[in-house]
């Protein structure tokens, strides 16, 4: 794949890099905001690599909740116009929010100030088209996998019959939704895709889209925020993030229930949704604690024994590496990234596999002495793989690979 690899990461003092291009003023378009928690900090991070490189032209953002860049850098759209159509329903609220963001970002781009354009999958329509018209070379980030999820579209045998037009009553609201044509748009305008991880990179490549145009760039972590704690006298798994079923929770708690291990518990972070209520009535006990949305996760994390996050479908989650840099053995999936080395740094089952799951827990309650092993394997891959000193250097490298494309 085009991008560094995990065996070599980049070092932003490399003589071949210094001669390669980078762009001289960047716009970056992000459905989020500038600083905080999830993909607010990986914006943040992403700006620094621009602004301390001496390029960043413009951000545009949801809101800034950071002091590092300029405010004047940030074009803030909390005080949107789009709050007008707020009653609707969820996806049509949301769509209407990421095509005002996109017809703004356009609108910087046709005054022809940019050099370079970097936005995220479903954001940037109108956008993309600009800069393809003005040549402007791109980064697409996608967030999880391609539209189609790794599945190839037959032909439909014959057209399908032209739907009958909505009336206008109907119709604007309709247009506000993000369909499928939006995001397959998106990728051939786009010079360069950039995906999280392999297996996010293998939905692509079974769609036929061409690997020259696919980037490798992992996500970062605060090693030093994220740190080891001490073990627990007790055997304790921890889960972190939403709790939904797209994150394989039901079937983590139905490996749990099944397990019945002593001197054992299972901790639960993050925000119950409403799916995940009749699992947690049919599988709850005394050992299954829910603890709730958490603002500062590696408290629980650094008390915990092993993390073990069963995943279906995600880009990179955030979670597996602040796990691995506090130093916990992870039983996860492939579907949830690259952090996690089958056997190294802990276990990878197959999603939706209650069998191999429950086997993967009970395999490291019994064997204490490979969780210690895998510990210091863990904090040892984050540190020297995937800081955000290390996300910057790789981003830098997929803009100047895109200025070499759009020659």
């Amino acid at each position: 794949m085009v991008g560094e690899t995990l065996k070599n990461p980049p070092r932003a003092t490399s003589q071949a890099r210094v001669s390669r291009p980078l762009p001289k003023r960047l716009l970056y378009s992000i459905f989020a905001r500038i600083g905080g928690s999830g993909l607010d900090t990986d914006a943040f991070e992403t700006l620094r690599a621009s602004w301390r490189s001496g390029f960043l032209g413009k951000a545009v953002a949801y809101d800034n909740r950071q002091r590092e860049i300029p405010a004047s850098r940030i074009h803030s759209l909390r005080w949107h116009p789009v709050r007008l159509l707020s009653s609707l329903e969820s996806p049509y609220y949301y769509g209407a929010k990421k095509k005002y963001l996109d017809w703004i970002a356009a609108r910087h781009l046709a005054s022809g100030r940019y050099d370079m354009f970097h936005s995220w999958s479903g954001d940037c329509l109108l956008s993309l088209r600009e800069a393809r018209k003005r040549g402007i070379p791109s980064l697409l980030e996608i967030p999880t996998w391609h539209r189609d999820r790794g599945k190839v579209k037959r032909a439909p045998a014959a057209p399908a019959p032209a739907e009958p037009r909505l009336p206008w009553r109907k119709r604007w609201k309709h247009d506000l939704l993000l369909n499928r044509e939006r995001y397959l748009e998106e990728y051939d305008l786009a010079t360069l895709v950039v995906v999280l991880s392999e297996r996010a990179a293998e939905t692509f490549r079974i769609q036929g889209f061409p690997e020259q145009r696919l980037f490798y760039l992992p996500r970062g972590v605060d090693v030093e925020r994220f740190t080891p704690g001490e073990r627990p006298p007790i055997f304790r798994a921890i889960f972190s993030g939403a709790l939904i079923e797209r994150k394989g929770v039901h079937h983590l708690l139905e490996a749990w229930h099944r397990l019945a291990l002593k001197e054992a518990e299972l901790w639960l972070v993050g925000t119950v949704h409403a799916e995940m209520e009749p699992y947690l009535e049919k599988f709850g006990s005394d050992n299954v604690k829910v603890m709730g949305f958490a603002t500062e996760p590696e408290k629980y994390l650094r008390q915990s024994t092993i993390h073990v996050f069963p995943s279906q479908c995600e880009g990179s989650a955030k979670v597996t590496y602040e796990a691995a840099a506090c130093g916990l053995p992870q039983i996860t999936t492939r579907e949830a990234g690259d952090v996690v080395e089958d056997g190294v740094q802990g276990i990878i089952v197959p999603p939706a596999d209650v069998d191999a799951l429950a086997g993967a827990i009970q395999y490291l309650y019994d064997h204490p002495e490979i969780v210690e092993h895998m510990s210091r394997a863990a904090r040892e891959r984050v540190v020297k793989n995937f800081t955000w000193d290390h996300f910057r250097a790789r981003l830098l490298e997929a803009y100047r690979t895109a200025m070499i494309m759009a020659r």
